[in-house]
């Protein structure tokens, strides 16, 4: 006989059915939740067309203030005044000085020797003198044309005088009867012919003495002329001595001692060490507003000095502009070529105004929209906006004290009108 698992088994006892409410918990718990995730994610799309994540953004609060409009960069100090000495002729330079020198003015810092344009002053020295020759030579040839043209003159006039003389006599002798009237007539007619050639004596003198005056007139100025031609050809051998222009120090020598240099060859730059002036660059978007003259603040060992600009660059490069500032005082003492120091350059001060933090949303939407917050929504709103500092923009209208503004990220949001910010 085979023996089962009757011997094993328990009875229990029965236990009275569970609620049919009971079963239904956990389900209306599950659609519960669902049903407010259902409604959150609606919220969401209703609030905005996208969603954005708060913390890429970053916010700025519009306020009411002074706007201080001015640029503060480094700089660097830069000589005002630093020319470089050209040959002005090719030759063999002799160099007297060398890099960082001191020098005066006046003071010899390099020679050319330039056999060529010294042989050329010869030369023309030469044909200076011939022609200064030429030219007293036609001086007194005008003196004695004038002379012997005022000796004709003095003969007929002398001729002239003769001739009434002879003609008063017969005229007393034909009325006296011893003299016909035939002969009165011939001293009539030679006194007509005495007077003409006195006319014509008068007329030659004054011909032939402007002949002489513009004759001597052109050879004078030849001579002139070769004499400015000497004059340029010796201040070009005069300049062959390359001298000092001012008091200063020896910057860079470009030319080697004992060297050839070729005409209008680099040879040697001098530094005005007594006026200095420090080289900015300003964003391109400021540049408009620069104007040499306007005032400025730079700092040498943490004391101000004021100074002005002196000059703002045309070109624009890498999106910023070289400006120059000169110092309108004096300037601090022991300044160096590259030295450091800073500039702030105050353009504009408006008093109460409504302002933001500056940030790209100037530039993304041109000025003419911003996303201001509403609730956790940001909404696209049209505003007016005026001048800029470094660091806050005017606001014109469209936006009042105290509303946020999305200052950088708005990119993330496209052209939307309404952005749900998480």
């Amino acid at each position: 006989m085979i023996r089962d698992t009757s011997a094993q088994d328990r009875v229990l006892s029965s236990t009275q059915a569970r609620p049919a409410w009971r079963r239904w918990v956990w389900p209306a718990a599950g659609g519960a939740l669902l049903l407010a995730g259902i409604v959150f994610a609606a919220r969401g799309w209703l609030s905005g067309t996208a969603s954005v994540d708060g913390a890429r953004l970053r916010f700025a609060e519009v306020t009411r203030g002074d706007l201080v409009r001015d640029i503060a960069a480094d700089g660097r100090v830069i000589a005002a005044n630093s020319p470089t000495l050209y040959a002005v002729a090719g030759g063999v330079v002799t160099l007297k000085v060398v890099a960082g020198d001191k020098v005066a003015k006046g003071q010899p810092l390099a020679e050319i020797d330039s056999p060529e344009l010294r042989s050329k002053l010869a030369q023309e020295q030469t044909t200076l003198a011939g022609l200064e020759a030429e030219a007293s030579r036609a001086t007194l040839d005008a003196s004695v044309t004038r002379a012997n043209a005022q000796k004709a003159l003095d003969q007929a006039g002398i001729e002239r005088q003769a001739a009434e003389r002879t003609l008063q006599r017969y005229q007393r002798g034909f009325e006296g009867g011893a003299v016909p009237q035939v002969d009165v007539l011939e001293a009539q007619d030679n006194l007509r012919k005495a007077e003409i050639a006195l006319s014509h004596a008068r007329k030659d003198a004054g011909l032939q003495g402007q002949g002489a005056g513009l004759d001597a007139r052109n050879k004078q100025l030849l001579a002139d002329r070769q004499r400015a031609v000497v004059a340029e050809v010796q201040r070009q051998v005069d300049a062959l001595t390359l001298r000092a222009p001012f008091d200063g120090q020896v910057g860079q020598v470009q030319a080697v001692q004992r060297s050839n240099v070729a005409i209008n060859a680099p040879v040697l730059s001098v530094v005005d060490l007594s006026v200095f002036e420090v080289e900015i660059k300003v964003p391109e978007s400021f540049a408009r507003d620069l104007a040499i003259g306007m005032p400025a603040t730079l700092t040498s060992a943490g004391q101000p000095y004021p100074g002005e600009i002196s000059a703002v660059s045309p070109e624009v490069v890498n999106g910023e502009v070289v400006t120059r500032l000169r110092f309108s005082e004096k300037q601090p003492p022991g300044l160096r070529q590259n030295q450091r120091l800073s500039a702030r350059i105050l353009m504009d001060t408006r008093r109460n105004v409504l302002m933001v933090e500056r940030g790209p949303f100037v530039e993304q939407g041109g000025g003419r929209y911003a996303y201001v917050m509403d609730g956790s929504s940001a909404v696209r709103r049209p505003v007016q906006l005026g001048v800029s500092s470094l660091s806050n923009v005017e606001v014109l209208g469209g936006l009042q004290p105290g509303d946020k503004v999305v200052v950088s990220g708005s990119d993330l949001f496209g052209d939307a009108e309404r952005v749900s910010v998480n």
